[in-house]
This record gives C-alpha cells, structure tokens and sequence, in this order.
C-alpha cells in the first residue's frame, strides 16, 4: 500500500508529527506505517470516539511518541499484550515499531467490537504483527499459556486494578508497563492497601506530568 502523503496534511499536525519523531525516533518504514494508522484512525473517528476530539491536534506528541516511548524499556521484549487497546494506543504503535522485529506479536485485548474492528483494520492497513482478542481482560490472562514479555494498558482503569488484571501473567516472569498520569502516587498508594509490588517510576518522555510504572513483581496483601 502506498505510504499516505504527509505533504498535505495541516502544518500544526506536521509540525506536531515531527515533534514525536523527534522524540521517539523509528525507522522511515515503521513512520510510513504509523502514518497510514493515524489516516485509518482520523476516517474512524467521525464514527467512533477512538481518542478524545480535543487530543486530536497532539495526535502524534499525545498518543504515538506516548506509546513509542515504552519500547526503550524493554527493547528486547517480542510478545507483548496490551489491556483494552481502544484507539490501539499503545498496542497498535508498538505493533508497527516491531514489524521488522523477527518472532514480534503484539495481541490487542478489546472487549467493545467496533473498537475491536477498528484495530483490525489498523493491524490489516499497516501490515504489523497484531492479533486482535474480542474479550474481557480476565478471560484473556486467566487462560494465558504461552510467553509474554510485557504487558501494558493505557488509561483504562485504576493502578490497583491493573494490578489485580496482570498478577497471574507478572508473577510468570512478565513486566508490566502502565502509563499513568499526575495521581500516579496517590494511585500508588491506594494499591498498597491491596498489593505488594517491586516497582518503578519513570518520567515520560513526552513531556507533561506523565509517568510509566513499571511493575516486575506482585503479591496479594493477607
């Protein structure tokens, strides 16, 4: 499929496009695969509420260097799965980046099917290695069997319900990555009234109050 021509495409999006590459630098390849997702996502949204109408004009800053932005945390993981994928943020952008990457597969867990459409159209217009999972979370990690190097989710619920989500999969061996905003601690806080967790904390790199914690164990408070 041919690349989608950013020559025309308003100048705060390029402008605003050149800043998250900038930022979380891919190939020329994984950019001309994220350029037809976010051309897919822009026709979607006038039917579907994928991303929030006002995030819009911070498309690439906001959700796509916000989702790039994991992968140099994990740079040598191969099997991702990512937690009610929605828009496909962070799951379709990490499926993109990791298309050349021999044995990549990234499994996309969305439980609403339009949502579940879209993302595989996204997987199909860009050609990355995604499987998209028509589910509810708890039945797609209660009955895991195989190998999962990393597991996220992007504003989709509370820290310490993530926590109670992935416990099954981290406790395998799997890292969990959640990205999270300005209450990041007072989310940590409330956690531990439920669950001892070996994390940490990194800053995004997109700037704002944003945070990633990375989380390697858990256990069940008595």
């Amino acid at each position: 499929m041919k690349p989608a021509d950013r020559s025309s495409a308003p100048p705060g999006l390029a402008a605003d496009r050149a800043a998250a590459l900038a930022l979380t630098p891919v190939s020329r390849e994984t950019a001309e695969r994220l350029d037809r997702y976010v051309a897919l996502l822009e026709a979607w949204q006038a039917k579907t509420n994928l991303v929030a109408p006002s995030t819009l004009p911070q498309l690439w800053t906001r959700h796509i260097a916000d989702s790039l932005q994991l992968l140099a945390l994990k740079p040598d993981a191969k099997i991702w799965i990512d937690l009610g994928s929605g828009g496909g943020f962070p799951g379709v952008v990490l499926a993109c980046a990791l298309t050349e990457a021999p044995g990549a597969q990234i499994h996309l867990v969305e439980r609403i099917a339009k949502k579940a459409a879209f993302l595989r159209e996204a997987i199909r217009v860009t050609a990355a290695p995604g499987v998209v999972h028509l589910s509810e979370i708890e039945d797609i990690v209660e009955k895991w069997t195989g190998r999962v190097d990393c597991i996220t989710a992007r504003a989709l619920a509370p820290l310490h319900q993530l926590i109670g989500f992935v416990e099954p999969l981290v406790n395998k061996g799997t890292t969990a990555l959640f990205l999270k905003g300005q209450d990041v601690e007072a989310e940590l806080t409330e956690s531990t009234k439920y669950w001892n967790i070996r994390h940490k904390l990194h800053p995004s790199r997109t700037g704002g109050q944003g945070w990633i914690v990375e989380i390697d164990q858990i256990a069940r408070r008595s």
